[in-house]
């Protein structure tokens, strides 16, 4: 797996400029923007977790904000970074043409709509990873373990108090445990397809948020769950902030022949509420 060196980092802010929604910053509160805050507005599991409950501030996060896309399609898209359109890839083969590349991790929540949308999170890998730990075995484990431990949290930071009171504060879910998840993994890329309507609940959720999309700004972290004393504190994998995103604004693109074709559910959906105070 290659790393991105110090002197390679200025290919990672053409990725970050380059999609149809403008990148503003860890502060992005603009309309129709993206932005990528501290880990700090995160709370995880502390050192102290299992005896104490308590938790503390996330900190830096393990992956470099990378791009950000806001995409719609007639049929759910998937396998983004192996899409023949994939901005993000090709960025990279033009940065990288020969040699070993950096190591991407895509986050794709498949939106359900009339319209298919699509919001993704593009990171990258700029630190060698521990063989042996939980970062490494979240790669290289089967889909339950990845289905275990994969956690999302999501925070509306501006938002009608109705959406507020539905997704709640800081809400965290262990995503495969709720939702279908699908897992590709290439030569230089880790990507997570979460499909948000394979949940009635979270399907519900989703509608009534996405009538508020225009006036809303919210914050979305990933992580790994920390299930024993060695795997705390919990480290965030990445974060990212939408801000009052322009459902006319996203990016037109439809499914390859190639990637429509393949069977995509991994898990079957379960009538429960994905949001809930899971620690």
């Amino acid at each position: 797996m290659a790393n991105v060196g110090e002197d390679e980092l200025e290919w990672i802010e053409r990725v970050k400029s380059g999609g149809n929604v403008p990148f503003l910053g860890a502060n992005a509160d603009h309309s129709n923007c993206w932005g990528s805050p501290h880990g700090d507005k995160f709370l995880v599991r502390g050192p102290e977790y299992f005896s104490t409950k308590v938790k503390v501030p996330g900190g830096e996060t393990l992956l470099k904000p990378l791009g950000f896309d806001w995409i719609r399609s007639s049929a759910k898209i998937g396998e983004i970074l192996n899409h023949p359109n994939s901005r993000v890839q090709k960025a990279i083969k033009d940065s990288f043409p020969t040699g070993p590349r950096p190591f991407i991790w895509a986050f794709n929540l498949q939106l359900p709509s009339k319209e298919n949308y699509n919001i993704v999170s593009y990171f990258a890998s700029t630190e060698p990873i521990t063989k042996g730990s939980l970062i490494d075995q979240f790669l290289k484990g089967d889909d339950q373990f990845r289905n275990s431990r994969l956690k999302m949290i999501a925070d509306i930071i501006k938002g009608p108090w109705i959406v507020k009171k539905a997704v709640g504060e800081q809400a965290i879910c262990v995503v495969g445990r709720m939702l279908s998840c699908k897992y590709i993994v290439g030569d230089n890329f880790f990507e997570v397809d979460i499909d948000i309507g394979s949940n009635i609940v979270a399907k519900a959720m989703f509608h009534l948020v996405f009538g508020y999309f225009t006036a809303m700004t919210t914050d979305v972290a990933f992580l790994i769950e920390g299930k024993t004393k060695c795997e705390l504190p919990e480290r965030l994998l990445g974060c990212f902030r939408f801000s009052d995103l322009n459902p006319g604004s996203a990016m037109p693109m439809e499914p390859s022949i190639s990637l429509e074709s393949d069977a995509t559910s991994l898990q079957s959906s379960m009538a429960t509420g994905p949001w809930k105070s899971v620690g």
